[in-house]
């Protein structure tokens, strides 16, 4: 397994299509920071399709790599980072405009940069995997983040703000207990005397 991954491109299909998720970021906060929040504006709209679009080709490169065996280093590395540079990036635009709290944002990207700093530090000794949590943290990010980013309130009306903050509240929570359940694991791993299976 280690041969056929040392044998493929750093080029590879999956690998492109990453970068470019993480190219999509500028030109998405950009857009989010000079649109405004009026469902006639179609910046906010186009802000909020590079969101989705982004993140929608997290499940097809990794599909691809594990389909045509096309799993590199690299990747492991560029595809965790291009998730959190796309939703940071929504994080902090979000609260540029004031639509999101500041200490919402930092907790959030406190979790998601210090774990993908602590999975890449131990990736040459094992991978950890994605857990159920961190999975389902993810889709609720996702949802969160684009129902913030759309202008629905100004279309449904206000009691689209509650649904936000439900939504966003929920993500939040799971974010940081994933994060804790992270470290815990990491430490009943290494922790001393612990008996290899």
């Amino acid at each position: 397994m280690a041969t056929d991954t040392a044998r493929v491109s750093n080029w590879s299909a999956p690998n492109i299509i990453t970068i470019v998720r993480i190219l999509f970021a500028p030109a998405f906060i950009w857009l989010l920071l000079v649109s405004t929040d009026s469902p006639s504006d179609p910046l906010r709209w186009w802000a909020a399709a590079l969101f989705v679009v982004g993140m929608a080709t997290d499940g097809i490169d990794g599909w691809i790599a594990r389909r045509y065996n096309l799993i590199t280093d690299l990747g492991k590395i560029l595809d965790p980072i291009a998730d959190k540079v796309l939703t940071g990036g929504a994080l902090i635009g979000l609260s540029l405009i004031g639509e999101l709290p500041w200490w919402v944002t930092i907790l959030i990207l406190v979790r998601e940069v210090g774990i993908t700093i602590f999975r890449i530090a131990v990736l040459s000794k094992r991978v950890i995997p994605a857990s159920r949590g961190g999975k389902l943290k993810t889709i609720f990010q996702f949802v969160a983040i684009t129902s913030a980013l759309l202008p629905l309130q100004a279309i449904w009306g206000d009691w689209m703000n509650v649904v936000n903050v439900v939504l966003m509240t929920i993500a939040f929570l799971l974010t940081i207990g994933t994060g804790v359940a992270y470290l815990v694991e990491a430490w009943l791993h290494n922790r001393p005397g612990r008996t290899q299976n």
